[in-house]
Order: structure tokens, then sequence, then C-alpha cells
């Protein structure tokens, strides 16, 4: 971030509960400093492989109408902010979370990441890991962490 100047926002919105809020912190900074907000949901990377079974093509089509779904839920969370004067864009893109996340925050060239945080517990992180902290670990510009409840801290 130069100085107090935030021109590129990046709001990390994955659906879950907490997402809400994070869209809610974020577009609340994109008013403020009439910042770009980018909306960016990172899908699940294209499985290796899913097997000879009949199944696959069952698997393919469930996902190609999982991605439609959430691509047009992105877009109408976007278009929303868009009809407040906000100027929001909608990115859907496939692959490990934190990895495409930070590649994306740098392509874009974003002043900040908010993200949201779901508050698991020390046995989770260390087994499974937090994109929370892989992103914090990784991001060149400030990450603000919306915590999973309103009354938790991050």
């Amino acid at each position: 971030m130069t100085g107090t100047c935030m021109r590129r926002i990046l709001a990390a919105v994955d659906f879950s509960p907490v997402a809400e809020r994070v869209v809610a912190l974020a577009s609340s900074l994109a008013e403020a400093y009439s910042a770009e907000l980018f909306l960016i949901h990172i899908a699940a990377p294209e499985p290796d492989f899913v097997g000879y079974a009949p199944g696959p093509e069952g698997v393919r089509r469930h996902r190609a109408r999982t991605l439609r779904s959430e691509h047009r839920d992105l877009q109408a969370q976007a278009e929303a902010l868009r009809q407040r004067g906000i100027d929001a864009m909608a990115l859907l893109v496939a692959g490990s979370t934190i990895e495409k996340l930070l590649e994306e925050s740098r392509r874009l060239e974003v002043d900040a990441i908010v993200i949201g945080s779901h508050g698991h517990g020390a046995l989770y992180r260390a087994v499974v890991g937090s994109t929370t902290e892989g992103t914090i670990r990784g991001a060149r510009c400030p990450v603000l962490v919306v915590p999973a409840r309103p009354d938790q801290q991050a």
C-alpha cells in the first residue's frame, strides 16, 4: 500500500458464512477509497484422475454445474456492488487456493487482500494448514482477516 492510497482490493470469497462479512468489509474499503474491488473465488483444481467407471462423466458434469453456479453467484455479488456505485469485478480461478490467491494479487497489483478466517483450532492448522496463514506469509501487501464469528479474534 503506497501511503494511504488504496487503488485495488482483492476479496477472497469461498461462499462460507464468513464470506458475506469479507465482502462487506472489502466493499466498505472500496467505497471509502474509491478503489477497484476484485471478488475472487478459487475453485478446486480439476482432478487428475476420476476413474474409468461410468461415474467420471457424472463427476465432470457435476463439477461443471458447480463452477457455473459459483460463477453466477460471484457475478451477482459483483453486480450488486456495481449497483451501489462500487467498481467491482468477479474472478473465478481454479487451482491451489493459496498459490492462486497470491498469484492473482500480484497480477492485479492489489494494495490489500481481505480474507476470512474459519476459526479452526491448532490441530487442524497443524495437519491441514490454513489458507489465511499461507496468504499472510506469502502476500506482498497488507492482508485484512475477518474472523469466523464477529465476537472472535482471527
